[in-house]
Parts: structure tokens; sequence; C-alpha cells
């Protein structure tokens, strides 16, 4: 898309066309390339076209509209599945969760973004095996392997959600970066989306049970599983239609966070020293320090994100790069928490995870603090960081991927 807009900028009947052929893609694309085209007449033209923020809200075509309802009641439909065919809960939802609403935002994606057919069969295919996989695993209350499979599946769905939202244009690490902040907005939306659900189920509940009807269990049952299960779909297709809806309040709430995370995990690390508790040998507080560490890390790469489409923002950067050290500091804890219980009780499925997932992590916050302190000391820019991040992506995909299908085998499915 980047290439034919350069193609074709002084041909408005072809711009106009690309636009029409999918209006969220031109607009990213075109905002990447516009600070080099600034000054030109149908640039600034297109510019001022693009960024003009209306009160009204998009709805989008009525194709796409279709699509989300339908989407919404086939989530739906999915969550139901347990109660429709006499399923254990227990069985369905750790394996299947997943697959609830990620592929349907993948197809999603897919449609919008004119896929390849390669590329569709292939992302298909993966969802298919794993699918299939993951329901053929044997039952067990005590596998750790499987235990780790099933926290791993939607991370490999996500990045197959990551492969369609990327488009044909896989090596391309500013649609990387945009993925990011899609997930970013998603949150929000989606939060926006449940909280807004949450008021309008007490009121219907509450409402109904005045005039003597008592539709606790249907409601929840029958309409808010609905609910919960298209809430993603609904907010990302929000966010798609409607940029202007986040697009400044998740910068914000980066910029208020990665500072209070910052003091936070100061004062949480000189808290331990005081507290008695180490994670060398309290197993339950070394998973909430490991939850810590991806949820900073989070905070980290989607601020990183979120920078990299703006100018330098010097006391951003300085606040992220801090907040990386600190952060390297708390994986170095777990890390050696890790290597420790594994010298003292051996290899297990869950140790072996979590080592290859800190190793990762570890490298990859290295990498990007590196970044940070050459574009703190003017040697390189934020948009460097960026790409040290979408580059390392794939990579924690690959890991997933051995997690879920070679652990159990590697471990006698125990």
């Amino acid at each position: 898309m980047k290439d034919e807009i350069l193609t074709h900028l002084n041909d408005p009947g072809q711009l106009e066309k690309l636009y029409r052929s999918n209006k969220v893609h031109f607009k990213r694309e075109f905002s990447t390339i516009y600070p080099e085209l600034k000054g030109t007449v149908l640039a600034d033209f297109w510019n001022e076209r693009l960024n003009y923020e209306s009160d009204d809200i998009n709805w989008g075509t009525g194709r796409e509209l279709l699509f989300v309802i339908i989407a919404v009641l086939i989530a739906g439909f999915i969550a139901k599945l347990p109660g429709i065919f006499s399923i254990e809960e227990d069985f369905f939802y750790p394996r299947n969760i997943g697959f609830i609403f990620l592929p349907l935002l993948t197809a999603y994606f897919a449609w919008k973004n004119n896929l390849q057919f390669k590329q569709v069969a292939t992302i298909c295919g993966v969802m298919l095996v794993s699918l299939i996989y993951i329901n053929m695993l044997p039952v067990s209350t005590t596998s750790d392997t499987l235990l780790q499979a099933c926290i791993h599946l939607p991370l490999l769905l996500w990045v197959l959600l990551g492969t369609a939202f990327v488009g044909n244009s896989l090596t391309d690490y500013n649609k990387r970066l945009e993925f990011l902040s899609y997930n970013g907005d998603l949150i929000v939306m989606t939060t926006l989306i449940l909280i807004a659900g949450g008021i309008m189920t007490g009121l219907t509940i509450g409402l109904f049970s005045l005039i003597g009807f008592q539709i606790e269990e249907f409601y929840f049952q029958y309409v808010a599983i609905f609910g919960l299960a298209g809430a993603p779909i609904v907010g990302t297709y929000l966010t798609q239609t409607n940029p202007q809806l986040v697009n400044k309040v998740s910068p914000v709430i980066a910029k208020i966070f990665s500072p209070l995370v910052l003091i936070m995990l100061v004062i949480y690390l000189v808290a331990i020293l005081y507290s008695g508790k180490d994670p060398y040998n309290d197993r339950e507080f070394l998973l909430i320090f490991n939850l810590l560490l991806i949820g900073v890390m989070a905070i980290i790469f989607f601020s990183v994100a979120e920078s990299s489409k703006k100018t330098e923002n010097n006391t951003a950067n300085w606040i992220l790069f801090l907040l990386s050290i600190i952060t390297i500091v708390v994986n170095g804890i777990a890390l050696s928490a890790i290597l420790f219980r594994i010298a003292e009780w051996g290899i297990t499925p869950n140790r072996l995870a979590v080592l290859g997932g800190n190793l990762l992590i570890l490298t990859n916050l290295l990498i990007v603090t590196a970044r940070l302190f050459k574009s703190l000391t003017k040697k390189s820019n934020i948009a460097g960081v960026g790409k040290s991040i979408a580059l390392f992506l794939p990579i924690y995909g690959v890991w997933v991927t051995i997690v879920i299908f070679l652990f159990p085998l590697l471990f006698g499915f125990k």
C-alpha cells in the first residue's frame, strides 16, 4: 500500500481508489510517509482529510457490520458448546478458550487485508491442527505439559492474529508495531464495553426483579455469555472503523502508567528485602513475580509502540529506559530463582517453560534497553527501539510452538 501511494501520489483518482479499497490501512500507511511529503499540496490535502475528526460514529459498510454480527453469534455459540453438547466445562474451556474469539478476529483481518490464498491456507491449517491436537491430549488433572499447552495455545493464536493483521507484508516492522498498538486500543475499548455491559446487566436484572421476574440464570446463560464472547470482536470493529475513539486515550494511559509502574517497581523491590519472602523457595511468589514481569514488559512494549509513531520525547524515553533497567533486575531475580529451583529439584515442564520464556524476555529487554540508550544519546531514534521489538516478536511465536507441540512429547504427557 505504501509503495502504491507513493507511485500514484500525483494521480488523485487512483489515490481515491486505494483509499476506498481499505480506508484504515490507507490512513496508517499514509501517516507513516506524510512527514516526507509535507508541503506537497495533494499530500497536505489528504493529511487534512484523513485526520479530520468528526463527532459522528462511523459504522463501516453494511458488509462489515454483517460480518461482525455473525462473528459475535458464532463466538457466543462456541462459548455455549459445553451446555449444548454436555461437554465437561473443565475439559472444554482450558483447552478452547482462545478459539472462542481469536480465529474470528483473524478472519476479520484476513478479509480486510485481502490476504493471499497461500497465507490464509497456512493460518487455517495451523489453527485446525492446533484445535485437534489440544483436544486430543490425554485428560489429566496433574499434567504439567497439558497445563503449559493450554496456557501457550492462546499465544499461538495471537501470533496468527498478528500474521493476519500485518497482511501480505510480513517483514514490515511498522505493521508489527501497529499490531501492538491495536492490542492496547483493543484492551481499552473492550474494557469500556464490558463496563457498560456490566452496568446494563445490573439495571436489567434489577428492573425485572421489581416486577417479579428473576431472570439472572437465563440472562447469564444466554445473554451475558454472548456479550463476553463478542466484546473483543465489537471492540476490534470499533477501533478499526473509528480509530479516533481511543487513539488519544491509549497514549495517555501509557504516559501515565509508565512512571507510576517505575515507582511501584522500585518500592516493590525494596519491600521484598523487608518482607522475608523470596522467589527461590516460594513457588506462588515466583509465579506472581513472573506475572508482574510479563505485565511490565507489555507496558514497555506498548509504550514504545506508541512513542514510535510520534516525535521524540526525551522525558518519556528516560522513563522507559529506567523502567527497562528495573525490569531487567526483576527478570534477573526471576531467572536466578528458576535456575536455583532446577538445580535443587530438577527440570519439570513448568520450570523449563518459565526458564525459556524468561531468557527470551531478558534478551529482548537488553536489546530494547540498549536501543533506548542510543536514542537518549542521539545515536539513534525511538523508531529503532520499535524495530527491535517488532523483529523479536516471531521468536516468541517459535518458543510458544515448541512448548505446545514438543513439551508433551518430550516429557511423556506428564
